[in-house]
């Protein structure tokens, strides 16, 4: 296997657990904490793509632990536990990164659809913080990296439930910065990346004729697998991974109704558009089908140089908006 080397620093032999690490992000991460020397410990619902990660990790001769969970299930939860504190009897880095999107008409949606992403998104980040912090204060130490979105500061088009998760998640893990703040070796760490081109995005619900594909401005999840590396070794509140992810905000914060019903009404064009109108649960209620990988599709350096290029424009072109208000 034609594995990147271990880099030598003083990370190596630190536990963390990532969820949601069978494909997508999580997936990248756990390459990425592997590729550090980390022992790692992958939690997701599915024990093919929970299979191909650890096998991964331990071509690279870090111990690697694969744990079948649903992050919804506090008693799954507990389980991911047990078998991360069998490896070194501590957990350094916990990595709250599961997560699932279901898009289309609000009330076209099935209400089972809409209880299981409160279930997953929100309930599944309280679990692995009610585990993770109890853990860090007895330890005196650890770091919380929470996989938010921008989501967290924006309403994604069309995904009402969805937004209302990241919401709430950001506004938990906030309010737990605050009860840590007298601890200064635990961290809760928040992470506000855009859209990824990841398999998550493949693998979403999509309802009312939604049928968004992967665009191209979309960022690399390695990327972002990398930003959560770096909050490990250097932890802070709250990050933005990427110019665009920090570009798509502020444009947002300056223009929040133009943006969203801007946004809103190309989506809803698009549905419009789309004959098929087939539903689709996607990974909601059942686990990730293939594929089973980091990346969505082939990354492109013309996409790259495209999408910088566009977000720089937004960026300076909203600069020189408020500039001549002010003037």
């Amino acid at each position: 296997m034609d594995n990147t080397k271990i880099s030598s620093n003083g990370f190596k032999g630190k536990t963390v657990v990532i969820t949601g690490a069978s494909s997508g992000v999580g997936r990248a991460a756990a390459e990425a904490f592997a590729q550090e020397g980390c022992n790692i410990v992958i939690a997701a619902r599915g024990q093919e793509g929970i299979n191909e990660a650890v096998e991964y990790c331990r071509g690279l001769n870090v111990i690697a632990v694969g744990v079948s969970a649903d992050m919804s299930i506090a008693e799954d939860v507990e389980r991911v536990v047990e078998e991360a504190l069998k490896i070194s009897g501590k957990i350094d880095v916990w990595v709250n990164n599961a997560g699932v999107m279901a898009s289309g008409k609000f009330e076209e949606i099935p209400m089972e659809i809409h209880h299981q992403l409160i279930k997953t998104n929100l309930f599944g980040y309280m679990h692995g913080a009610y585990n993770a912090v109890k853990i860090f204060k007895k330890q005196n130490e650890g770091i919380l990296i929470n996989n938010i979105s921008i989501g967290g500061f924006m309403p994604a088009p069309y995904s009402a439930v969805y937004s209302a998760t990241k919401y709430g998640i950001r506004g938990m893990m906030e309010c737990l910065q605050g009860e840590l703040s007298n601890r200064k070796n635990i961290h809760i760490c928040n992470l506000y990346p855009q859209l990824q081109n990841s398999t998550g995005n493949l693998h979403s619900a999509k309802y009312s004729g939604f049928d968004m594909k992967i665009p191209f401005i979309a960022s690399d999840p390695r990327g972002t697998a990398a930003a959560m590396v770096k909050l490990a070794k250097h932890p802070k509140k709250d990050v933005f991974p990427d110019l665009r992810s920090e570009a798509i905000t502020n444009t947002y914060t300056l223009f929040p109704k133009l943006v969203m019903n801007t946004a809103s009404a190309a989506v809803r064009m698009k549905m419009k558009l789309n004959q098929t109108k087939e539903d689709d649960p996607g990974n909601v209620l059942t686990k990730s089908k293939e594929p089973l990988r980091v990346y969505g599709k082939v990354p492109s350096k013309t996409a790259k140089s495209l999408s910088f290029a566009l977000f720089a424009g937004v960026g300076i072109g909203a600069a020189l908006l408020v500039m001549g208000k002010k003037s």
